[in-house]
């Protein structure tokens, strides 16, 4: 079994990646509501070994809280705010874990998604 080895640096290069697809999902919803400032947050992991089952899995709830964190919107309109926050979710998501290039991540989502991601994405891109 392949193990994968992160050093400082490139965990920082992963954090930067996903912090950036949280500011770029934002986006859209902040066209959108121009009033409103791009929010995005930071997921740390260097706490867990992303390549088992369960690191996965807890990374993979850590990016959905924060996709959750800063895609909610306060508005009126109930039906507009739980549209927009699902799909900023959701882009979120699929953003992050495909940033983080862990086949392990990404069938931790696949398990939790009716439309899973190909894990063949995650390979060509580690080459």
């Amino acid at each position: 079994m392949n193990s994968i080895t992160t050093t400082p640096s490139l965990r920082g290069l992963i954090l930067t990646g996903i912090f950036s697809a949280l500011a770029v999902s934002v986006s859209t919803m902040s066209v959108a509501a121009d009033s409103e400032p791009v929010r995005t947050s930071i997921v740390k992991y260097d706490d867990l070994n992303v390549s088992s089952p369960q690191g996965a899995d807890a990374l993979y709830r850590r990016i959905q809280q924060a996709a959750a964190n800063v895609c909610w919107v306060a508005t009126d309109d109930h039906f507009y705010n739980k549209l927009v926050v699902s799909k900023c979710i959701h882009r979120a998501v699929v953003d992050a874990v495909m940033k983080v290039n862990s086949p392990a991540l990404v069938d931790a989502y696949n398990a939790k998604n009716p439309m899973p991601l190909p894990v063949a994405l995650t390979a060509d891109q580690a080459r």
